[in-house]
């Protein structure tokens, strides 16, 4: 859905493209420190530095969800194995909602901003990593891609009618 992922009230988790320092920063990061508030990045700092393609659950503090589950995706230009390091970072999400029993989430294109994965590449690793895995996740009922742009929702709705 194109919409905001801060406002996704419906679901049980969203997921943050973090950095490794799972500071706040700008893009969707910045977005959802800004509104769980401080408290979020209380949490986040003693569990950082991360690791491309790893992941980290947090309580969502003021944001409407419970949970909220930071990836660090790959830095497209210097990544030896971007497609690689990109579906670990949906795999990670994945894993942790399995193990948490996270039914319903929220997830941007992670690495797609300033991290500077082409659109059109990252939406087909991450509805691939997110599809193929899906049928073996007994808790996970829903994963939703919340794009902000247009040109992101109609290029994730071609990778899904694609797949």
């Amino acid at each position: 859905m194109r919409g905001d992922i801060t406002a996704q009230s419906d679901v049980d988790a969203i997921v943050n493209a973090a950095n490794s320092q799972l500071a706040p920063g700008g893009g969707v990061a910045g977005a959802i420190h800004r509104a769980a508030g401080p408290g979020l990045y209380e949490e986040c700092k003693p569990l950082a530095p991360i690791h491309t393609g790893s992941a980290v659950l947090t309580k969502g503090h003021k944001l409407p969800v419970r949970w909220c589950i930071h990836t660090v995706g790959p830095v497209y230009a210097s990544s030896p194995d971007p497609a690689g390091e990109l579906a670990a970072c949906y795999d990670s999400v994945l894993t942790i909602a399995a193990e948490r029993d996270i039914a319903r989430i929220a997830t941007p294109a992670i690495s797609t901003g300033v991290f500077g994965y082409p659109v059109e590449e990252a939406a087909a690793v991450a509805v691939e990593a997110v599809t193929s895995r899906g049928e073996s996740l007994q808790s996970v009922e829903l994963v939703r891609f919340v794009l902000w742009s247009e040109h992101d929702y109609d290029v994730h709705v071609r990778a899904l009618e694609n797949r």
